[in-house]
């Protein structure tokens, strides 16, 4: 693995002073974002204190990368196309989580005062990575400033002779309430899905069940009334985009974060903290490889050698 830098990448809107900061050298993680609204700077993301020491848990805070699998994967190994990959992570249950980008060393390759891209390929930031998945990969991340609004372009690429299989995730933990006066229990949630993935021991079983049977997120629903931490697919799309939202009646804050149709499951989870929700855009459900095996269409993605996927998202506050 390469040396770990833990000096904090920081970009900043000139007009409005909006800021964010991310870390390069755990996971390329975007753990603050300060946008100026109504004469306040505050804090949209949660992150630990002490993130920057790069000894907090990688997927609890800021905006974790999910590649090249996002959520759990049964076991921990990996079948495919008659080989056997060893994964190495673990959520506890014995199943591995959240692919091998969120906690390791990236490289930056653009810095400009609002704008920084940073990239991980496997066979040259960690050439063991290449005997545990089934294709070699590089993952590109723009984030970039503009007002009071943060964007992100993401780009996958094949460099290797062989197909990549892959599902990428986002896991923002945002922050409540929305600034200064605000309340989090009063602070409203939502997001436009008609349908939830069936759990048990948190892997999808197949099934898909009508939403508003676990939440009614498409109605917008109530912090204080969430316990969530379920996989929503089903998306409504309008102008090529999903739209969510964090409503603060207290602040008068909205906060929008949207993301294009490749996203096509989003996570809904409550940390038990109480300090923040996270809403998760995953381009496939977790376990896809499993479901799909079986014939159920879970999301997985197949890029040819030589191919590209792109894919953005934008966090908004008004």
């Amino acid at each position: 693995m390469a040396a770990m830098q833990l000096e904090p990448v920081t970009i900043t809107d000139a007009q409005t002073g909006a800021t964010a900061q991310i870390l390069s050298g755990f996971g390329f993680n975007c753990y603050r974002f300060r946008p100026a609204v109504g004469g306040e700077a505050f804090d949209v993301l949660w992150s630990e204190a002490g993130f920057e020491s790069g000894e907090a848990r990688p997927s609890h805070s800021g905006i974790p990368v999910l590649f090249p699998f996002p959520g759990r994967l049964r076991g921990s190994h990996l079948a495919y196309e008659g080989h056997t990959y060893p994964l190495g992570s673990d959520d506890g249950r014995g199943n591995a989580i959240h692919g091998f980008v969120l906690n390791r060393p990236w490289r930056i390759i653009e810095m400009l005062p609002h704008r920084t891209t940073g990239e991980f390929h496997a066979s040259v930031d960690e050439p063991g990575l290449v005997k545990r998945w089934p294709a070699d990969f590089r993952l590109t991340v723009t984030y970039e400033l503009n007002g009071n609004t943060l964007s992100c372009q993401i780009e996958v690429q094949n460099p290797g002779p062989t197909r990549l299989p892959f599902g990428l995730g986002l896991h923002p933990y945002f922050q409540l309430p929305l600034g200064a006066g605000g309340r989090a229990d009063d602070c409203r949630v939502t997001v436009p899905a008609a349908e939830y993935w069936e759990l048990q021991n948190m892997l999808p079983t197949g099934r898909r069940l009508r939403a508003d049977q676990r939440a009614n997120l498409a109605g917008t629903t109530r912090f204080a009334d969430m316990r969530l931490d379920d996989v929503f697919t089903g998306l409504t799309v309008a102008d090529g985009v999903v739209r969510t939202t964090i409503e603060d009646p207290h602040t008068g804050r909205t906060l929008e974060l949207t993301f294009d149709a490749a996203f096509r499951e989003c996570v809904i989870y409550n940390p038990p903290h109480g300090e923040a929700v996270c809403i998760e855009p995953y381009t496939c459900a977790p376990d896809a490889y499993e479901l799909q095996a079986t014939g159920i269409d879970a999301g997985l993605r197949l890029l040819e050698p030589g191919g590209q996927f792109r894919t953005r998202f934008e966090i908004r506050v008004t």
